[in-house]
């Protein structure tokens, strides 16, 4: 069996998804986590010698790979978790790159909360720039899920899609960006729990460490 390890910061983020899919199906690997409080001095030791200069990085038997989608498609494929088709490969792929171009918007919010920008800049960008696309994003969402029929994204199984989808809408949960008199967003709560009711994926959703992403 091949050696993994897969590092990151201590937090849910790009990485947790992956986490997920080693949980999955039972695969050994090797958690590196680096304490967000030695983020600074950490990451600088590590960028230089880190694809990109970026994290997370999958190390597969000496073997680095970057980039969050290309880790989980890898470990997707690895495991089942892809789509039982090259369709529905594809399908999961298109679903993910929709959930990175709302995170943009996402991002820009988060990062103005976190360095503590003027409250009035805050909202502007929230009304203007994140609700619009939460919204939109949240409609296709609803759409593909009323289309497919079996409570999952792609086909009538769990993929990597829903795994990447579901965590980033425990993150809008807990950052109180849907709302409980909007049946499109409680809808997709319900989704959520789901997914994170999956055998061998409940587990380590009830005992690892929640952070805000």
């Amino acid at each position: 069996m091949p050696e993994y390890k897969l590092t990151y910061f201590d937090l849910r983020g790009w990485a947790e998804p992956a986490r997920q899919l080693f949980h999955l199906s039972h695969t050994p690997y090797d958690d590196v986590r680096i304490p967000m409080a030695d983020t600074e001095s950490s990451w600088e030791n590590l960028k230089s010698m880190t694809p990109f200069g970026q994290l997370p990085v999958l190390n597969v038997d000496g073997f680095d790979i970057p980039q969050s989608s290309a880790i989980c498609r890898y470990l997707a494929r690895k495991f089942g978790y892809a789509g039982k088709t090259p369709e529905e490969e594809a399908w999961a792929d298109a679903i993910v790159d929709q959930y990175k171009d709302f995170s943009v918007a996402f991002k820009t919010l988060l990062f103005a909360a976190r360095a503590g920008k003027p409250q009035e800049e805050i909202l502007k960008i929230r009304y203007e720039i994140f609700n619009p696309a939460r919204d939109a994003y949240f409609c296709h969402l609803n759409a593909i899920l009323k289309k497919n029929k079996s409570g999952y994204l792609v086909g009538d199984g769990l993929t990597w899609a829903d795994l990447v989808v579901a965590d980033n809408l425990h993150s809008l949960e807990k950052f109180k960006a849907l709302d409980d008199d909007n049946i499109g967003h409680q809808n997709l709560k319900k989704y959520v729990e789901k997914i994170y009711s999956t055998p061998d994926l409940e587990d380590h959703i009830a005992t690892r460490m929640d952070t805000e992403v």
